[in-house]
């Protein structure tokens, strides 16, 4: 009999499922369940995108496209870019098409991480950062954001945290799963920190067009920035468009040459029938998304209101489609309180804790769906703390 423990990589044997899959799977085998774990826009993904995949199967051969993707989409991508934030990328040698977000991170953070060096995390935030870091031999370093600052990263607490060692920040927002972003004047007090460093940004902004009441900014669109920036982004959130399984980088040359030699062997080329849907996306669809954030800030307000008013308190978001309430007033811990809600009242929220140790004491609530869901949702959940904060009385 084969020892498959002597056989597996001790790096990967020490990696945690995660976090999010956990209460979504569990939620999965019962029945009734309103679920709010996952982070998929209820909306179908824009009718003229769906009809260029059509067009595309019925006139074109689904053959591989260049390794870095279609020209017409990097360019696409790049004019993108520079409307909507105001950043120059050369499509020819500084944007890369990649198989979702997920795999432009992975992408960015293999090849800049060697052996020891430091990478700082700002938590919560999503799940994958600090797993990849490890798979590198990297050693991944948390900085822990604050309900009290919105979950925003401070400059005092970005010097806290870098040494000698300090290889690069990876700077997600605007955030899942807090919801929070940071603006112009916050980017300007990290950017500072920055400048005088060799320190590079891995910017992950694959919800920039899903911000409410103020425009998204990069911050490779500050001096001196871009040169120092990783730029991620992709279509699953602002086009409704998960499935299709289609991200992007952006980056100097010198990385991206380095990055897309890494994708060369991993992937060789990102779906051909999504990459011609998407160039239509970039060209066709402000409207459709601009429809869709509309809906999801009308819930957003709804959820917000909602959860202060049954006394799980939460700031508002301004980004993503994420509410961050925090449960401490329950008694319980964020898994306990998602265990108990799951079992009492057949809803599932992600404990915050599967985004960081600064998790802890919030859940995750994702409003990706129809106000009918939420508003049951937020019923069954009046109910559960009523009864918890009773019985701690």
């Amino acid at each position: 009999m084969l020892n498959y423990d002597t056989l597996l990589s001790e790096q990967v044997k020490k990696m945690k499922p995660s976090g999010i899959r956990k209460f979504f799977d569990l939620a999965a085998t019962m029945d009734g369940v309103i679920s709010l774990g996952v982070g998929e826009p209820d909306f179908q993904t824009p009718w003229t995108v769906r009809k260029a995949a059509v067009d595309s199967l019925e006139r074109k051969r689904m053959i591989y496209t260049a390794n870095s993707g279609m020209a017409e989409l990097r360019q696409e991508i790049s004019n993108y870019v520079q409307r909507k934030y105001d950043i120059s990328y050369h499509p020819e040698d500084e944007v890369i098409v990649t198989v979702g977000g997920s795999e432009a991170i992975d992408l960015a953070i293999r090849a800049v991480v060697n052996p020891g060096d430091e990478v700082l995390i700002v938590e919560p935030s999503f799940v994958c950062y600090k797993p990849i870091v490890e798979l590198m031999h990297g050693v991944a370093v948390p900085i822990s954001t604050k309900l009290e600052n919105k979950f925003k990263l401070t400059a005092q607490e970005l010097r806290e945290h870098i040494t000698d060692r300090t290889k690069l920040l990876i700077l997600p927002y605007p955030n899942n799963p807090t919801g929070g972003i940071m603006t112009r004047e916050d980017l300007e007090a990290i950017a500072e920190v920055l400048r005088d460093t060799n320190i590079l940004v891995l910017s992950d902004e694959i919800y920039s067009e899903l911000t409410y009441g103020r425009k998204h900014v990069s911050i490779a669109s500050l001096e001196g920035m871009q040169e120092r920036t990783i730029y991620v982004s992709g279509f699953s959130k602002a086009f409704a468009m998960t499935g299709w399984r289609l991200g992007y980088v952006c980056a100097p040359k010198p990385l991206a040459q380095q990055m897309l030699k890494i994708h060369q062997y991993a992937i060789m080329s990102a779906p051909t029938l999504s990459q011609h849907a998407a160039i239509v996306a970039l060209r066709e669809c402000d409207q459709e998304v601009q429809k869709m954030v509309d809906e999801y800030n009308m819930r957003r307000r709804m959820l917000v209101d909602g959860f202060n008013r049954i006394g799980l308190t939460c700031f508002d978001p301004e980004g993503a489609f994420y509410i961050f309430p925090c449960i401490r007033s329950t008694g319980m811990t964020s898994e306990e309180f998602c265990e108990a809600l799951l079992q009492e009242e057949k809803v599932a929220v992600v404990p915050g804790n599967a985004f960081g140790d600064s998790g802890e004491g919030f859940v995750r609530v994702s409003y990706a769906y129809s106000l009918k869901h939420l508003q049951e949702a937020l019923r069954r959940m009046e109910r559960f703390v009523k009864r918890h904060k009773g019985a701690q009385a």
